[in-house]
């Protein structure tokens, strides 16, 4: 069997001098384990406490749970070194009749245990219950959560989809109609809603959700929402909706308009009620928006242009009179469902919205106003006018950059090629202009009010996914602009995920697969998210069963997803997904979701193996990896091309495609090795991953160790070695480890000289290299292209590319760059996931370079805290870990120096390997000074 995927990266980091746990601890046990006592546990102590942070699906009481429902949660204990020996999970109805008792289990697993009870029942509410036992046997109080089910395509219970009868290419409709629910008290109330592509839910004139369905037919999202604050007994209900279809484009595929709502409301006696979309709905034009508006670009957004004249007031409220026209019936379409909707999936995740102030506001001679919110947000501007006047139309424009005058810079190259405006069109006296669709910004312009603006009338709602509260990373060091760079990496990861993990979120909000991956590094680290992973990584798995199902086709992936475009693939992309679910499941230790997307990846390790030629030039290597088209056929590299900083694209059989090649043979077989599939097939992919390690080490490795860009179609070796070939060699196990410290230095001397989209695996390789001082340069360095040069040209979000070159119109809210927030909470704070889902973890501190950090990393089982300053001849560290989690923590040692522990918790010191003191603690904080 081979070694697995965590083992192979630890013995390749031990031979260069960073331990991060390795063959030193062999038979030392695991707190996950459960067996004896781990290191720091005290033979008597408390019982522990109820657990805390309940998940359902890694939802805090979720409303619509599909299928089976997994159960998560975090034990808690007072005592040093604790782990969870066991647990017991009781799951009841809304009446409390308990449907499943899971009596004890012992079992340290916390998180995707599966529900083992009757099947449930739809759109129901349930009531379950976690505790657990410690080591010595004392049991935790319980701990209580909920969640509600779903409802599958049969169950809309008549609910019909609907549509006003139009061809506007951009639709925004207005439906409504109006109930009077029973006289009982209402007791529950639920509200399920579907609407290609975005929709606005209001009751009694309130907002009650919004939601969006970007998919393909077949693969749209329906939204759950409780509105049971909304719904009276015995008084009129006005079901109003607000949806806005706009057609084919980035990001979306055009699907088809229409409108689907159920609403079920169940009253204190015992009845129950349903209100559902259907032909005496009421249907108009929301002539709040200009029709016939242009687009703002070439990727299919158009330009939001509001008139207040023509604003349908009041439509959200009960009583309003929708007799007459130009309200109209509603189309209805059938009952879901239907041939252009047969199958919905209940949406996971959800948009957070923050309303912001802008940090300054300058208003020019003439009276046009700048607002400033600082740094560049995702966000739809508002603005308040006490003194419209009926027909002024307010120039609104958003942007990144400001002119010599200060005022918001239009030019092709820094808006993106976007066209940045919200034209509106006044009506007279007080009113509020409320942007619908957001755009990447940092200024907003506001000229030709007539009237004076003030800093409380500008704000704008900040949009990205929501996020587990209380589980985002931290990190503050002793260099000033790595905090600074830190910060704008965080930001720059979390406003990177709307509705989708985006491009941009101006010019192209589509989900490309690249940028996808990138932006969930740094998302799963740094804030715990794990929803929009889950939700993207099934999104591509779903085009490959639209797009790529046969021959040649199989074991590729759309390049982007959803999308208005079709069937696209880049091979680079596809390559990059497979890292992209076993990182998942590393963070996760979710093997459901790895299961699913097992049988695509091993089309993709025999895609990889079909473009391994046996004879000819190229023998034995990756050659023409196909995909593509124009400057992405065979592979891209980098983008955009000056990232590529003069690879060699003629190369047939390219390092970079070969190296991600090895990675992914050998990570299919770690999957089937994790998933117990046959030894034979696990075996054959990490055999055919060591054969091809072997042909690139004897035919892209230059004598000095250096690796070329590749080999030409009649087998010559490329005149280039780019940065990128050497790096990607490192980051992906293929140089030998007795090279790497060579090879660093030579990475290192060459400065950047990848693009963002790639720079984490020249992070990665550096930092698996022992060279944490060169990463703390790449970051730091505000002369050279990085991170660091981007702040010090006033950017504050991660760009496309490191520099913005005429013509070009590169993003300057670009997140692929965001994903070197992994290297900095890896290599320079030093905390690295050593088990899936963290059940162990291993901080090793730099050796070299920075002079103290500290942060919190989020991890599944909890967050690992870790506090690091350089004293005399080693390291002051104080680490906090988990219930439930070992750590292996890793000191390095100069001559005349070793390490006391000075508690509260106990380590086992497991003696001096590769020049570092190594100790393993369990749970609680644990402090360490050397003597």
């Amino acid at each position: 069997m081979p070694r697995s995927r965590s083992a192979r990266v630890r013995v390749a980091l031990v031979v260069t001098g960073v331990l991060v746990g390795g063959t030193v601890l062999t038979g030392v046990p695991s707190a996950a384990a459960g067996r004896g006592d781990p290191p720091g546990a005290a033979g008597h102590g408390h019982a522990p406490q109820a657990p805390t942070e309940l998940t359902v699906d890694d939802r805090e009481r979720p409303l619509n749970v599909e299928g089976t429902p997994r159960f998560g949660w975090l034990p808690r204990d007072r005592d040093p070194g604790e782990v969870q020996s066991a647990y017991r999970i009781t799951v009841a109805d809304a009446s409390g009749r308990t449907l499943w008792d899971s009596g004890k289990v012992r079992s340290g697993q916390q998180s995707y245990v599966p529900y083992g009870g009757p099947a449930l029942r739809s759109g129901s509410a349930y009531r379950w219950t976690v505790r657990t036992w410690d080591r010595t046997g004392r049991v935790s109080p319980a701990a209580s959560g909920g969640f509600e089910t779903g409802i599958s395509d049969a169950e809309w219970e008549g609910a019909n989809w609907i549509r006003r009868t139009t061809s506007d290419a951009d639709d925004y409709t207005l439906a409504r109609t109006e109930v009077r629910p029973g006289h009982s008290r209402v007791v529950r109330a639920r509200v399920y809603t579907a609407a290609d592509h975005t929709y606005e839910l209001y009751l009694n004139g309130q907002r009650a959700d919004r939601g969006t369905s970007f998919g393909y037919p077949g693969e749209d999202y329906y939204q759950a929402a409780d509105v049971t604050r909304l719904v009276r007994a015995g008084e009129p209900l006005a079901i109003g909706v607000r949806y806005h279809w706009y057609g084919s484009g980035q990001g979306r595929p055009a699907g088809a308009r229409g409108l689907l709502l159920k609403l079920v409301v169940e009253h204190a006696d015992g009845s129950r009620e349903v209100f559902g979309t259907d032909g005496s709905w009421r249907v108009t034009r929301d002539t709040r928006f200009v029709n016939g508006a242009g687009r703002r670009n070439g990727e299919g957004d158009r330009i939001e242009w509001q008139d207040a004249r023509a604003e349908v007031v009041g439509w959200t409220r009960p009583g309003y009179d929708d007799s007459a026209e130009p309200w109209t019936a509603a189309e209805a379409l059938g009952p879901h469902p239907i041939a252009t909707y047969p199958h919905l999936i209940g949406q996971e995740t959800r948009l957070a919205e923050t309303t912001v102030r802008p940090v300054a506001l300058r208003t020019s001679a003439d009276g046009t106003v700048v607002a400033d919110f600082g740094v560049v947000i995702p966000a739809r501007p508002q603005v308040r006018f006490d003194a419209g006047v009926a027909g002024r139309t307010v120039q609104l424009r958003t942007g990144y950059n400001l002119t010599e005058a200060g005022r918001v810079a239009t030019d092709t190259l820094l808006s993106q090629g976007t066209d940045m405006s919200f034209p509106y069109l006044q009506k007279d006296g007080p009113q509020e202009f409320r942007a619908f669709t957001h755009l990447g910004f940092r200024y907003l312009e506001i000229p030709g009010a007539g009237e004076r603006i003030s800093r409380d009338d500008v704000s704008a709602v900040l949009v990205h996914t929501d996020v587990p509260a209380g589980r985002e990373a931290t990190f503050r060091s002793s260099d000033r602009t790595l905090d600074e760079v830190w910060e704008m990496l965080r930001r720059s990861a979390i406003y990177s995920v709307q509705e989708a993990f985006v491009d941009t979120p101006t010019r192209e909000k589509g989900q490309f697969l690249g940028d996808a991956a990138d932006i969930s590094y740094a998302t799963m680290s740094g804030f715990g998210e794990r929803d929009a992973t889950q939700q993207a990584i099934r999104e591509f798995l779903r085009s490959a069963e639209r797009f790529w199902t046969a021959g040649n086709d199989l074991g590729r992936y759309n390049a982007v997803y959803p999308n208005g475009d079709g069937k696209r693939d880049i091979p680079d992309y596809s390559l990059m997904f497979v890292d992209w679910v076993w990182r998942y499941y590393q963070e996760t230790g979710d093997t459901g979701l790895l299961a699913e997307a097992y049988p695509a990846i091993r089309n993709t390790a025999d895609y990889v193996l079909r473009h391994i030629p046996s004879s000819g030039p190229t023998a034995g290597l990756v050659t023409q990896l196909s995909g593509g088209s124009g400057a992405y056929q065979y592979g891209i590299v980098d983008w955009p091309e000056p990232g590529r900083f003069g690879y060699d694209m003629t190369a047939a059989a390219r390092t970079t495609i070969n190296a991600q090649g090895v990675d992914v043979l050998r990570t299919v077989a770690e999957m089937g090795e994790a998933l117990g599939r046959p030894d034979a097939e696990v075996t054959g992919y990490a055999s055919r991953a060591d054969a091809l390690v072997e042909a690139m080490n004897l035919r892209l490795r230059r004598d000095d160790g250096v690796y070329v860009d590749g080999l030409s179609a009649t087998g010559e070796r490329s005149g280039h070695a780019g940065q990128h070939a050497t790096s990607y060699a490192i980051a992906h196990g293929v140089a030998p480890a007795a090279d790497r410290p060579a090879l660093a230095a030579y990475l290192a001397g060459l400065g950047m000289r990848q693009g963002p989209m790639t720079a984490h695996w020249l992070l990665q390789a550096l930092g698996d290299a022992g060279r944490p001082d060169a990463v703390l340069e790449l970051l730091t360095d505000p002369e050279d292209l990085g991170w660091a040069n981007i702040l010090a040209q006033g950017g504050t979000f991660t760009w496309e590319a490191w520099t913005l070159d005429p013509g070009s119109n590169f993003s300057q809210s670009h997140g692929w760059g965001a994903q070197a927030l992994v290297d900095v909470q890896q290599t320079l704070l030093g905390v690295r996931i050593a088990s899936p889902g963290a059940a162990r973890v291993d901080i090793v501190p730099p050796a070299t370079g920075l002079g103290r950090a500290a942060g919190t990393v989020p991890t599944q089982r909890g967050p690992v805290s870790v506090d690091w300053r350089r004293v005399g001849g080693g390291l002051r560290v104080e680490v906090e870990v988990p219930v439930n989690v070992t750590a292996r923590v890793a000191l390095p040692v100069t001559a005349g120096t070793s390490y006391r522990e000075l508690g509260p918790g106990r380590a086992s010191y497991l003696g001096v390997r590769d020049g570092r003191a190594v100790f393993e603690v369990g749970s609680g904080r644990s402090s360490f000074q050397p003597r």
